[in-house]
């Protein structure tokens, strides 16, 4: 069963990194690609909409959620497309993480948590 989960968590991976691929290939459709860059960019990200902390609801986005919404992406991209995503984001699989990918990730995440706060900050008129 554990073989299973590792599997199904792989495929997973993989499937997000070929959205990411189809978000930015002009011959997937419109509506697929804004969806899957919307998705890829949370699946993505370090942050989360529910933070992992809250009992049950903080899973249910990584595990209910989010395969589902890269259920219903996948349908909407042509099946050939999907094929060539898909390998290529299996031959990437074997390559190392990039560090900096994720520390710029992070970097986006707090300039844009620091200026929603300066936007709201209370200011006093002088």
């Amino acid at each position: 069963m554990l073989r299973r989960l590792k599997d199904r968590a792989r495929a997973v991976r993989r499937d997000v990194h070929a959205l990411w691929l189809a978000a930015r290939d002009p011959r997937t459709p419109l509506p697929a690609r804004l969806l899957a860059l919307l998705i890829a960019a949370y699946a993505l990200s370090p942050i989360d909409l529910i933070p992992d902390f809250i009992p049950v609801l903080g899973l249910l986005d990584e595990a209910i959620l989010l395969p589902l919404a890269i259920l219903l992406v996948i349908r909407l991209i042509p099946a050939p497309l999907l094929a060539e995503f898909r390998a290529t984001a299996a031959a990437t699989e074997a390559r190392p993480g990039s560090r900096v990918g994720a520390a710029f990730v992070v970097l986006v995440w707090l300039l844009a948590a620091a200026g929603l706060a300066w936007w709201f900050w209370p200011r006093t008129a002088a």
